[in-house]
C-alpha cells in the first residue's frame, strides 16, 4: 500500500504524542464503529466503494441524503449517515496530514445554500488534488470493504431498506 503510514491520530495518553495509523487501521476502526451502532449500516461499505466513481461531492453528499431520510436521531438512516460522515471526516484528516486540505464545512441539509456552497468548494479543488484525494478515498473504501467482509456474520448483510 503506497500510502501505508501517513495519517496521524492523537494518542490519548500524552497530549503532544502522535501515533501513525495506516488506512487499514482507520478502515477497521470505521467498520467496527458502524457494526457496533447498527449491523445493517455495514451494507453502506459496498455503496461507499461504488460511490467513489461519481466524485468527491457526491460521496460527501451521501451522508446528507441518508440524514434527510431519517425520522429520528439514532434510527437506521441516521446511523448509516453517521458511517458515511465518519468516513468523510477520516478522509479529511488523512489528507490534511498529507498536506491537502479538503473543505469540510458544517452543513444544514434544510438550508440548500450551505449544501451548494460546500459542493462548489469541492469543485474548486485543483484537479491534481482531486485525483490524489480520489485515489486515497478509493484505497480507504477498499480497506473498508475488506474489513466489512471479515466482520460480517452469515446472513448479516442480506438486505438494505434503502
Amino acid at each position: 500500500m503506497a500510502w501505508k503510514y501517513y495519517s496521524l491520530e492523537q494518542n490519548g495518553l500524552e497530549p503532544d504524542a502522535q501515533q501513525f495509523h495506516s488506512l487499514d487501521q482507520i478502515a477497521q476502526k470505521l467498520v467496527l464503529g458502524a457494526k457496533e451502532r447498527e449491523r445493517k449500516s455495514l451494507n453502506q461499505s459496498f455503496k461507499m466503494r461504488e460511490a467513489v466513481a461519481y466524485g468527491l461531492e457526491r460521496f460527501w453528499g451521501e451522508h446528507l441524503r441518508l440524514k434527510s431520510k431519517s425520522d429520528r436521531p439514532g434510527d437506521e438512516f441516521d446511523k448509516k449517515s453517521q458511517y458515511w460522515k465518519e468516513t468523510w471526516d477520516a478522509l479529511v484528516a488523512i489528507m490534511k496530514q498529507a498536506g491537502v486540505v479538503i473543505p469540510n464545512d458544517s452543513i444544514d441539509v434544510d438550508i440548500p445554500d450551505t449544501v451548494k456552497s460546500m459542493a462548489q468548494e469541492l469543485w474548486k479543488l485543483k484537479i491534481e488534488d482531486q485525483r490524489i484525494i480520489l485515489a486515497v478515498l478509493t484505497q480507504l473504501c477498499d480497506c473498508i470493504v475488506w474489513w466489512t467482509q471479515r466482520y460480517k456474520g452469515p446472513g448479516d448483510l442480506t438486505g438494505d431498506d434503502e
